[in-house]
């Protein structure tokens, strides 16, 4: 059995979708079922829900299938699932079929995986899932497709409450597009749905309706079962179509038709324009819903934040950056312009930009950039800087060090306020394998210094510029290691002389 759904009328109008959780009415639209309502119990029903996530998704020309396509960070079929769930569907078909094993591996626990060995249409995808779902008898079956990642769960919640309260044998999700090429047209007659017409099997007139079916439907279980049962793949492309069923289904029980008036919302993925034309649309949804939360973006349009991120009220986001992964920005945190950070955390009120985070913990106060790129395990204290063409990997540097510019730190540890000069370089990598370096508090580690890991310089030590510092650096002391400066008298003349007798 699928989940359980109560039905409840409210004074006002509008029927509640499951158990007082939400209700839906052409006055009020999809509400909150408020707890002080007066409800009269209607039924009690089962909802249960098939994805159809088989499509290889051949004009991708992609080895991956087609719903593990990524929008914002997610798999497509991730916010598909998803959006099912939140409505409150937990029983979940899920039709695979091309990379079967690798969309199942994405799946929640509990979602059910049934594959279509043979992609013979989205009726006998249909077909597949109702064999595998058992007895359907009086159940509600809400079918959605695996590729349109912008359906919201409002969307399938508020069809499931207008199917009810039709009492119909079937409802058909429907829209107005500006463009209806590709989709299937929804023919009415006296305002029920009397057949959907597929692009490729329509006239003339029926190309001319703009309001289209967008593959989301919600069925009686048992007229589906029938319908699908008498199902023929008389057609052009010798499938067996779910929009067929809906027709048949029109034997059995009233067909209604629930409209939406975002279009947008139905936008599927069969090729990477159509991809990036979702993305965007979902990044725009994103990055509302992040300012109407507290969160300052300069240029929304030029800011591309995943769903996994966490930002704060009162962060700053620049354009050309990129957030994602498990990275979250404190408040008061400005980031960018062009910033690419992934699984990392941004301190309040630290300050990067023009670079590149990567696994790493920037406390507050800190700063980094122009031009920085920090490596995973890199922790920055508070109030410290990485600045130009600074790079750190795998390295802690405490409060208030500072590495200004030019200088790469790695498999390190820097105490408190201490200096690094331009050019600094741990070499920590002998050939075979990286050894540490450890750097005290107060330290000054003078311009273009070589510190040859595993070494240790000590608190408030001082290290002079151009030294290569091979051994450990007691505390306080000034360390010096250059070779002596040798002069060679007329070395310029004997170079060219060897150059001129060489070319001939």
């Amino acid at each position: 059995m699928g989940t359980p759904a109560v039905h409840c009328r409210h004074p006002h109008g509008g029927w509640c979708n499951r158990q007082h959780v939400g209700f839906w009415s052409p006055k009020y639209g999809f509400e909150s079922c408020p707890p002080s309502q007066s409800l009269e119990v209607i039924e009690t029903v089962s909802v249960r829900a098939i994805v159809l996530a088989a499509g290889k998704g051949t004009r991708m020309r992609s080895t991956a299938p087609k719903v593990l396509n990524e929008v914002a960070g997610r798999p497509i079929i991730s916010w598909v699932v998803d959006a099912v769930r939140t409505a409150g569907v937990a029983d979940l078909t899920v039709v695979v079929g091309h990379g079967a094993e690798a969309v199942s591996e994405v799946l929640p626990a509990g979602a059910r995986s049934v594959v279509q060995e043979k992609q013979r249409g989205t009726g006998h995808a249909a077909q597949v899932a109702t064999a595998a779902m058992g007895d359907l008898t009086g159940d509600v079956v809400l079918i959605v497709p695996g590729d349109s990642p912008l359906f919201r769960s409002e969307t399938f919640a508020a069809l499931l409450s207008a199917h009810a309260a039709n009492d119909a044998a079937c409802t058909v999700l429907t829209t107005r597009m500006p463009d209806p090429a590709g989709y299937g047209r929804v023919v009415r007659e006296d305002g029920e749905v009397a057949r959907i017409v597929e692009e490729r099997d329509a006239d003339a007139a029926a190309r001319a309706i703009d309001e289209v079916a967008v593959s989301t439907y919600a069925f009686d279980g048992e007229a589906l079962v029938a319908a699908l049962g008498r199902l023929t793949a008389e057609n052009d492309q010798g499938e067996f179509y779910l929009t067929d069923a809906v027709g048949l289904v029109g034997g059995l029980g009233m067909v209604a038709g629930f409209e939406i008036a975002d279009h947008a919302e139905a936008l599927g993925v069969n090729s990477h324009d159509q991809l990036a034309t979702v993305e965007a649309a979902m990044r725009a949804r994103i990055n509302r819903g992040w300012m109407t939360a507290g969160v300052r973006m300069v240029d929304p349009d030029r800011v591309y934040v995943d769903a996994s991120v966490t930002l704060e009220a009162g962060a700053t986001i620049y354009p050309g950056v990129h957030l994602s992964g498990a990275s979250r920005v404190a408040a008061g945190a400005v980031v960018g312009p062009d910033t690419f950070v992934i699984d990392s955390t941004i301190g309040r009120s630290a300050r990067v930009w023009y670079s590149v985070v990567r696994g790493s913990e920037v406390g507050e106060y800190a700063e980094v950039g122009p031009y920085a790129s920090l490596r995973p395990g890199t922790v920055l204290g508070a109030g410290t800087k990485a600045g130009t063409f600074v790079e750190v990997k795998a390295s802690t540097i405490g409060r208030g060090s500072k590495v200004p510019h030019l200088s790469y730190i790695g498999d390190a540890t820097i105490g408190e306020d201490s200096n690094i000069g331009a050019g600094t370089i741990t070499c920590n990598y002998d050939g075979f394998r990286k050894h540490h370096t450890t750097i005290g508090s107060r330290v000054f580690i003078g311009s273009d210094t070589m510190l040859v890991a595993p070494v240790e310089i000590g608190d408030d030590a001082i290290t002079g510029a151009g030294s290569v510092i091979t051994r450990d650096v007691s505390p306080g002391a000034l360390a010096v290691e250059r070779s002596p400066q040798q002069e060679i008298p007329g070395y310029a003349e004997r170079r060219a002389r060897k150059a001129d007798s060489e070319g001939e």
